[in-house]
């Protein structure tokens, strides 16, 4: 190729490459005003210099494509309607009837020949039934009645029902109140899709007295490994704020590094940074339960809890605690430059995956071995042990329970 065709070869690429500079520019800036986010606050999340990024929306300095990508995962995770989501994460309510059949049926709205009843209880209840995570515990003492106790993932095996039902957790909560039904917890988590917490620096404001907080304690917690596995280096911080034993108190942790432990998912590819979780027990729980059902607002609900009890703010040498400034990060976690933040609902219909991973993890190993072993001596135990196991009714009905449509276990309930 002469000289003369390389140089125009080469200027026909830089224009080429420059109109897909301008158009990505484009897209970055037209997407960044639309989430409503300031140049300043999407270089301090992308760890670059304001001026840089300047610079780059006026089209006067080239984008490396590492940068290009990079600053548009940071502006997808900025987006107002993703940063932070509201769950409910724990949910245990007591009912003064020893009629579980009426409380099955018509509060959770579920169809008690699915459930798998075990003659054994715990908290002291003599027996229970069971679909999956959802728990309803019998007593035989009125006092103590039936109890129905939802954790994490019993509220989205929940969620599942409750979307088949055509119901919402405030019409669950209406079922609740025409049965009596007495709240002795409920948890309202908010996940942080994005990092807008910091939790160890909410834990040193709290060290340094930059909480003002009608709570009079908070513990902080860094949990990891004695001994250091591969990559697994990095050590996950837990904030408590208020005593556990009180009706209300709060929980702020690192919710990337426990789905790291529990499930192995790497740190940067969890889905939630960090969670804060507002505990409330007995008359806390009622309190706020009722208000969702007077304002059916949960967001007003929680932040109306948090803004009670704390408030994080920055330290002014010279002023009084009371005149210091609310701390910006903590600002924008309340409500400042975002959208309103709705009830989330993250429907998880039951399956045996627990059950899968244990038997891959604990059992398939030794069974594999016991398998090649059968091969070697030309003995069949292993095939004798399956074909002669013991199926209970239990196992029917857990059988039961993952053939069955959805459809078919809800009790359809007038709203």
């Amino acid at each position: 190729m002469c000289d003369i065709c390389y140089l125009k070869s080469h200027l026909f690429r830089l224009e080429v490459c420059g109109l897909k500079d301008d158009n990505w520019i484009q897209k970055l800036k037209e997407k960044r005003l639309v989430y409503g986010i300031s140049q300043n606050r999407l270089a301090v999340t992308a760890g670059i210099r304001r001026e840089y990024l300047n610079r780059i929306e006026n089209h006067k300095v080239q984008v490396p494509e590492d940068v290009k990508v990079m600053l548009m995962k940071t502006l997808d995770k900025l987006n107002p309607d993703a940063s932070l989501e509201m769950l409910f994460d724990y949910v245990r309510i007591r009912f003064p009837t020893l009629d579980v059949e009426s409380v099955i049926t018509y509060v959770l709205g579920l169809k008690l020949e699915f459930m798998v009843h075990e003659d054994y209880g715990f908290y002291s209840y003599s027996e229970h039934y069971v679909y999956g995570d959802i728990f309803i515990l019998v007593s035989k003492d009125i006092e103590k009645g039936v109890l129905i106790e939802l954790k994490g993932k019993g509220c989205r095996q929940f969620e599942s029902f409750l979307l088949a039902q055509h119901r919402s957790w405030f019409d669950f909560f209406v079922a609740v109140s025409c049965f009596k039904g007495v709240f002795k917890r409920v948890d309202l988590a908010i996940n942080d899709k994005i990092g807008i917490l910091d939790i160890p620096e909410l834990t040193k404001k709290c060290t340094n007295e930059e909480c003002i907080s009608v709570f009079r304690t908070f513990k902080s917690y860094r949990s990891g490994e004695l001994v250091r596995r591969d990559e697994k280096q990095d050590m996950g911080n837990t904030l408590y704020i208020g005593s556990l034993k009180s009706e209300v108190y709060f929980c702020i942790y690192e919710k990337d590094y426990e789905q790291y432990i529990k499930n192995d998912i790497p740190i940067a590819e969890a889905d939630v940074k960090n969670r804060f979780e507002i505990r409330l027990k007995n008359e806390r729980a009622f309190h706020a339960v009722c208000d969702l059902m007077a304002h059916n607002d949960a967001e007003k609900t929680a932040f109306d809890i948090i803004n009670r009890y704390i408030r994080f703010v920055d330290r002014v040498d010279g002023k009084r605690r009371s005149e210091w400034k609310m701390n910006d990060r903590w600002a924008w976690f309340l409500g400042n430059d975002r959208k309103k933040l709705k009830l989330t609902t993250k429907p998880e219909p039951y399956n045996y995956e627990k059950t899968l991973n244990w038997l891959e993890r604990q059992v398939a190993p030794t069974l594999k071995i016991a398998i090649k072993l059968d091969q070697i001596k030309g003995t069949d135990i292993v095939e004798d042990m399956i074909k002669n196991a013991n199926v209970t009714q239990k196992h029917f009905k857990i059988l039961e329970q993952q053939a069955v449509p959805i459809e078919e276990i809800v009790k359809q309930t007038n709203r």
